[in-house]
């Protein structure tokens, strides 16, 4: 089986992926970098670095809300869900990914 190599995301994609992955609910920050890695058969990677300045820029644009509570382990975290305005926003941010791929498959194909 070839491996590949993990990919690092852009802010913007990493913004899309963070609000998807709540979509079922809240979640800590270290849960929320293994399912997108999870979902993505370990081709994607979030990283410290970039995983908590995206949720803190998604809590001030108010598309997540954070909250204490105690995780599986029984160790404080803050857990973050989707807000209605976050919903709109990743509904906008899907429709934009997908006009986008679209044209690159098109240039992929055709050019």
């Amino acid at each position: 089986m070839n491996s590949l190599p993990k990919t690092e995301l852009l802010q913007g994609t990493l913004d899309l992926l963070v609000l998807k992955v709540l979509v079922p609910g809240p979640m800590h920050g270290y849960a929320i970098s293994q399912r997108i890695q999870q979902v993505s058969r370990e081709v994607l990677q979030v990283q410290q670095g970039s995983l908590y300045p995206a949720l803190h820029r998604l809590e001030r644009r108010k598309w997540v809300k954070a909250e204490w509570a105690a995780t599986e382990n029984h160790r404080r975290a803050k857990y973050y869900r989707l807000t209605a305005g976050g919903r709109r926003r990743l509904e906008e941010e899907v429709s934009n990914w997908e006009r986008i791929a679209s044209a690159v498959s098109l240039i992929l194909e055709n050019a």
